[in-house]
C-alpha cells in the first residue's frame, strides 16, 4: 500500500521528469510589449541582394521561410541615408520606393504571426567614396583610416579615409535616423533597432 510519503516522492519525481523535459529555447517570453512564443531569433544578416538598395520580392521568400508563430526576426541592416551607404546592394529605407519594398515583405511575416524589427544603419567609415554622394571621403566620428583587422576581416586599402563629423552635422545624422524610423513604422515594421558605425561607441573599429 502506497503511504504518503510515497506519494510525495514519486510526486517530485514526475516533477523533476517533467522540468527535465523542458527546452528553454523553445519556451515562452515576454520582451516588453511582444509576447515571444520561443526564443529563438532571426539574427540580422547581411544578405546584399538588395539592388540599387531596394529590398527585392525574394525577400518576401526568405522571411516567411523563418518565421514561426509568436517568433522574433530582425532585419538585415538597413541603410539610412545616402551618406550611410558602405555595402553593395544592402536594403535601405530612407526613400518611398524603399518602404513600399519593404510592406509586402513585413506582411508576409505578420501573417504567419512573426514580429519583425528593422535594424537601422549608417555605415560610417566602413566606406568608400564610390558609396558616397558626389563621391565623397565618407563621415565618421572620427577622421582616422581604418587599419587592417586580424585574421583577415578586412582590407582597409578598400575604404576611403574618412572626414570627422562637424558638430554641426550632428543633428542631421540624427534625423536621418528618425525619419528611417517613421519609415519603419509606416512599412508596418514592429520596431527599430538603431545600429550605427558612425558612432564611436557603437562600432568596434
Amino acid at each position: 500500500m502506497e503511504t504518503w510519503r510515497d506519494k510525495i516522492t514519486h510526486r517530485d519525481q514526475q516533477e523533476e521528469k517533467n522540468n527535465n523535459n523542458i527546452i528553454p529555447l523553445l519556451t515562452p517570453y515576454k520582451m516588453g510589449s511582444f509576447n515571444l512564443s520561443h526564443r529563438i531569433v532571426l539574427a540580422p544578416l547581411s544578405r546584399m541582394r538588395s539592388y540599387d538598395y531596394i529590398p527585392q520580392p525574394h525577400a518576401i521568400l526568405y522571411y516567411s521561410q523563418r518565421t514561426t508563430e509568436g517568433g522574433f526576426l530582425i532585419s538585415e541592416a538597413s541603410v539610412v541615408s545616402e551618406t550611410g551607404r558602405g555595402y553593395k546592394h544592402t536594403p535601405g529605407i530612407w526613400t518611398k520606393e524603399q518602404v513600399e519594398a519593404w510592406k509586402p515583405i513585413v506582411a508576409e511575416v505578420q501573417a504567419k504571426g512573426g514580429i519583425f524589427f528593422c535594424q537601422l544603419l549608417h555605415a560610417g567609415r566602413i566606406s568608400n567614396r564610390d558609396f558616397q554622394p558626389n563621391g565623397k571621403a565618407p563621415i565618421s566620428y572620427s577622421d582616422k583610416p581604418l587599419k587592417n583587422q586580424p585574421n583577415g576581416g578586412f582590407n582597409a586599402a578598400e575604404f576611403t579615409p574618412p572626414r570627422r563629423l562637424r558638430t554641426g552635422e550632428i543633428p542631421q545624422i540624427v534625423n536621418d535616423f528618425r525619419i528611417a524610423a517613421r519609415n519603419a513604422i509606416e512599412a508596418e515594421i514592429k520596431s527599430s533597432k538603431q545600429l550605427g558605425y558612425v558612432l564611436e561607441i557603437e562600432c568596434s573599429y
